[in-house]
């Protein structure tokens, strides 16, 4: 690690101790990063992520300029659920989500067939009230659920299944293309099942590993979306508004058990209470950044009220071992 500014005050830390997120003061734009690279690679390592506060980022492109000084290789998101700005090639806002709803814990593309390896945030503008991004440790997660509900999941995985439609967004976005052909090709390489309806709709269903190990350290982690993406997510009488128009295979997202058993309420509800036992983090601060290990930490979005401008870089695109699954081994039945 090169030493610096001789004049540069010396990088300190707080809240270090297991279970709660590591803080580092820095100064001087990406330029600190680059210098304190291999330190903040060290705490994330060691604890999953960490709070780079001072760092005083006042743009997406110094956002960028940060996530590329400690050497995290950018990559395009494919299959997002919810829509977001693009600032620059990948570069992104945050998800368009209403503000006075939370956005559940999750890991960034655990769906996909490449995942990120990283997730960088940046803090433009932080909100009056929340708004916090909180993260929880896989590891832990994993162990804090009851055995006789992990089993399942840990032996068959999940089914997501999606329709892109009206509601939702489009499948031009998800897959990057206007092209069905082009679509059609992608969900192929990535061990997608896609059905095009008459009426020019898109269905797809994809069978992942719901427990992961880290492609670094071996340890196995809760790596999933079951409980985000479940119809459970949404408001209930948007949840009824929509099996009334289009049925209960209509919605534009909903997760099943790999025999295409739905996922219960209750199940959902103890896979958010283990993760918010769990969630540590930080108030938002305007120049902060935060770094965040994908695959080991889910993260979330409290509600929040003002401005808030949080922009997103995601990186170190990773292929996990026997986390695509396939389909054959699930029945029809996952909606």
């Amino acid at each position: 690690m090169n030493p610096g500014n001789a004049n540069e005050p010396p990088t300190s830390a707080t809240a270090v101790e297991p279970g709660t997120l590591p803080v580092l003061h820095a100064s001087h734009g990406p330029a600190w990063a680059a210098r304190h690279r291999a330190e903040v690679l060290a705490h994330i390592h060691e604890f999953g992520a960490v709070l780079l506060r001072g760092l005083g980022v006042t743009s997406a492109a110094e956002v960028a300029a940060a996530a590329a000084a400690l050497g995290i290789e950018p990559m395009a998101e494919r299959e997002g659920f919810a829509p977001r700005s693009s600032y620059a090639e990948a570069v992104y806002s945050s998800s368009h989500w209403p503000a006075d709803e939370p956005m559940c814990m999750h890991h960034e593309r655990s769906y996909a067939a490449e995942v990120p390896g990283y997730v960088v945030f940046g803090c433009l503008t932080a909100p009056a009230t929340g708004g916090r991004t909180a993260v929880a440790d896989s590891h832990r997660v994993l162990r804090g659920l009851p055995p006789e509900l992990v089993r399942p999941f840990e032996a068959g995985g999940w089914v997501l299944t999606r329709m892109y439609h009206e509601i939702g967004v489009p499948w031009t976005y998800a897959f990057g293309t206007g092209d069905r052909a082009g679509a059609d090709a992608y969900c192929t390489a990535a061990g997608i099942a896609a059905e095009w309806l008459p009426d020019g709709r898109l269905r797809t269903r994809q069978r992942r590993a719901a427990v992961v190990a880290h492609p670094r350290t071996g340890v196995l982690g809760w790596f999933n979306q079951i409980a985000f993406l479940n119809e459970m997510t949404l408001d209930r009488a948007i949840r009824e508004y929509l099996v009334d128009l289009y049925g209960p295979t209509g919605l534009p997202f909903n997760t099943a058990y790999a025999d295409g058993s739905p996922v219960i309420a209750e199940t959902v509800d103890k896979i958010n209470e283990v993760y918010d036992a769990l969630a540590v983090g930080e108030p938002w601060q305007a120049g902060d950044v935060m770094v965040v290990d994908n695959i080991r930490m889910a993260h979330n979005r409290e509600p929040y009220s003002g401005a808030r401008e949080i922009v997103v870089v995601f990186g170190d695109s990773v292929r996990l071992a026997g986390h695509v699954l396939a389909l054959e081994s699930a029945t029809d039945g996952a909606a």
